[in-house]
């Protein structure tokens, strides 16, 4: 004989006498609902680093204060680590390194700090370095076992080149614009009189583990090279390399270079394709909630392992949410303050928040957004790991799925459904007031 729960017998008999099992006070949506809904709590951020008020560990009804020692700038920078959103759950590595916290190999004519995976682990895939020149100081001659990918914050370079064939280059970029070295070709930067401050750039490699220490350089290797074998290699007297420095130059000062300068002329010609690319001179998309440009080998043929995307966003806007298939997410904050929250899956997401000079790092296929959250104009950089720029946005995801199973997913009105765009958005502009 089959035994009914007790539940089966209620149902059974309310179905019988006509009765509804679901209580009046229960919606239908809700009494076909496999879980709770979403709750509507705001999880706005709390403050920032122009508040007055101490910040505290609390959002809502939880949390407390702070009784013992207390970092307060640091708190103030990152309300979305000291009072998370209630959404945030799990664990998720640190996303977020300051080049402030770097050290800094300081040098005359300039300086240079970095990250990479040593002082945050989760960014395996791309370090960064930041780099300055004085006017006419040079970064030697040298190469690198990583590709070299580099955006002009500030001034101008002149960059230097040959490849394997004994083919040369000579170019300038300036704010904006950038330059892109394979792995193994010799090259130097030296900055230009065109701004009286010289030059500050970012470097981009193609290794986690990069260190701007390793990289192989002209007066380095001389300096480890017995003179003789140096004299014989150049088929001259030992006497013409009495004053080679005995130790690496890295950057040193020099003569700022003309306008005009030109590479020496070449039997093997110039290389096939540039190393610099003008950024600063492509336009920008247009978009309601910022603007975004785009260059990878598409544009920029010779950079073959590096993709970026330049974005801003306007107060109130966002970048945004979306994910990258198969690339992790390396990201520099030139000006403005975002929140990003990353999604890793199985119910791991964590907030950070960020300033500029920060670096952001984000493994790929992890869901995301970045929100502008002051009241100035955001600035960024997306770098990838690849030859082709990639994203998929979720309202376009959505909008191409048939509507009946995206209703079946969230509950959402027709209406919603039918208004979600099919193409991407990128920056989306702040909601519409409905007053």
């Amino acid at each position: 004989m089959v035994k009914l729960s007790a539940a089966c017998v209620f149902f059974a008999f309310a179905a019988s006498v006509g009765a509804a099992p679901a209580s009046p006070s229960v919606s239908a949506a809700e009494s076909e609902a496999t879980v709770a809904f979403a709750s509507d709590d705001p999880n706005y951020t709390l403050w920032n680093e122009n508040s007055t008020n101490t910040p505290e560990a609390i959002r809502g009804s939880l949390g407390t204060t702070v009784i013992g020692p207390q970092n307060v700038p640091i708190d103030l920078e990152n309300p979305n680590l000291l009072a998370p959103p209630t959404t945030d759950a799990g664990t998720i590595g640190n996303a977020k390194w300051p080049m402030g916290l770097s050290h800094n190999r300081l040098q005359t004519g300039g300086w240079a700090r970095q990250q990479n995976e040593a002082v945050m682990s989760m960014a395996t895939e791309m370090a960064g370095v930041n780099m300055r020149l004085e006017v006419g100081a040079i970064r030697e001659l040298h190469w690198h076992k990583t590709d070299e990918w580099a955006y002009i914050l500030k001034g101008s370079v002149q960059v230097s080149a040959i490849d394997q064939n004994g083919a040369n280059y000579l170019g300038t970029v300036s704010a904006g614009d950038l330059w892109y070295f394979p792995a193994g070709i010799p090259h130097s930067l030296q900055a230009t009189a065109d701004d009286p401050d010289g030059s500050e750039f970012l470097l981009v490699f193609d290794d986690g583990a990069f260190s701007e220490d390793a990289t192989f350089l002209l007066t380095d290797w001389l300096a480890h090279t017995p003179k003789e074998v140096i004299a014989k290699n150049f088929q001259t007297d030992i006497s013409a390399f009495d004053h080679i420095p005995a130790e690496q130059l890295y950057i040193f000062p020099g003569v700022a270079p003309s306008d005009d300068a030109q590479a020496p002329v070449s039997p093997q010609g110039t290389v096939p394709q540039p190393y610099t690319f003008k950024m600063s001179q492509l336009p920008a998309t247009q978009l309601s909630g910022g603007t975004v440009k785009v260059v990878d080998s598409r544009t920029f043929p010779v950079s073959v392992n590096t993709a970026v995307a330049e974005v801003t966003v306007e107060p109130g806007a966002m970048r945004e949410l979306h994910w990258h298939p198969t690339q992790d997410e390396w990201d520099y904050f030139i000006g403005g303050n975002a929140r990003i929250t990353l999604f890793g899956s199985t119910g791991n997401a964590r907030t950070f928040d960020y300033q500029p000079g920060d670096v952001g790092y984000i493994p790929a296929s992890y869901g995301h957004y970045v929100e502008n959250t002051g009241n100035t104009t955001l600035h960024f950089l997306e770098i990838f790991k690849t030859n082709i720029y990639q994203d998929i946005s979720l309202s376009q995801w959505l909008a191409l799925t048939p509507p009946a199973l995206v209703k079946a997913h969230l509950n959402i009105s027709d209406e919603l459904i039918a208004s979600l765009s099919r193409s991407k958005q990128v920056v989306v502009g702040p909601v519409a007031s409905s007053s």
